[in-house]
């Protein structure tokens, strides 16, 4: 919890700030999927979240909930935002943005013993990809009409993998290896095509009032401008 006050918030009004247990970007300490507070939690977006955070006069409160709930549960609720969003066109008129944080890498995993090499995304047409509900990947994949197992986190999807009941996975460039080895102890996974690029922000809801948006973007502004976001990443390298 970060404590302070605002002249825009009174103390009695919290920000409310979701996340998801997506390492390396948002982790559990406890390796659970879930956190109740801001010292239960690390990782990269996170770390820049927290950073953020102690640029600014404002209380907050950090949760980790599964994707597809935090997702929802923001929309409609004044000072409630959720971090790492991918900003797509799409989501562009859901929310107000701050940042950017990290950016993720579209990336199709296969198995370690797979051979498969595909050049281009049409070439998965015909292939089973597991997803996850919610996953802005996974989704993008679905209104493209790709066959996509959609569960509801993206952790079992190594084990997928390997047991044969998908052909590829897809899921962000350093999530995908750091899942499978330390969910499954899977090793080895095959990055077969990256086919899109996408920042990552803190989305605020549109009930949030614009100047605690403006004041949360120019704390991570000034944490870009000081090295802190670049220092952030090279710790998780």
């Amino acid at each position: 919890m970060f404590v302070g006050s605002s002249s825009v918030i009174q103390a009695a009004e919290r920000l409310y700030i979701f996340t998801e247990h997506y390492p390396p970007y948002n982790a559990s300490v406890s390796g659970e999927g879930f956190a109740h507070n801001a010292d239960q939690m690390t990782g990269i977006c996170t770390d820049m979240v927290k950073s953020m955070l102690t640029r600014v006069d404002y209380d907050a409160v950090m949760k980790m909930r599964v994707w597809s709930y935090a997702y929802n549960w923001i929309q409609g609720r004044e000072n409630h935002g959720l971090f790492c969003t991918a900003r797509t066109e799409e989501r562009e008129d859901l929310f107000q943005w701050v940042g950017p944080l990290a950016p993720i890498k579209w990336t199709l995993f296969a198995a370690p013993d797979s051979d498969m090499t595909i050049e281009t995304l049409e070439d998965a047409k015909e292939l089973v990809i597991a997803g996850y509900r919610g996953d802005v990947m996974s989704e993008y994949l679905v209104d493209q009409g790709f066959n996509v197992i959609m569960n509801s986190s993206g952790d079992v999807n190594p084990r997928r993998l390997a047991l044969g009941q998908a052909d590829l996975w897809v899921t962000d460039g350093l999530v995908g290896p750091l899942v499978a080895e330390q969910e499954h102890g899977i090793t080895g996974l095959k990055p077969v095509l990256v086919f899109r690029e996408t920042p990552m922000y803190l989305a605020m809801s549109k009930e949030t009032a614009p100047e605690v948006v403006s004041d949360l973007q120019r704390a991570v502004d000034e944490a870009r401008g000081a090295g802190e976001l670049d220092r952030i990443i090279s710790r998780y390298q």
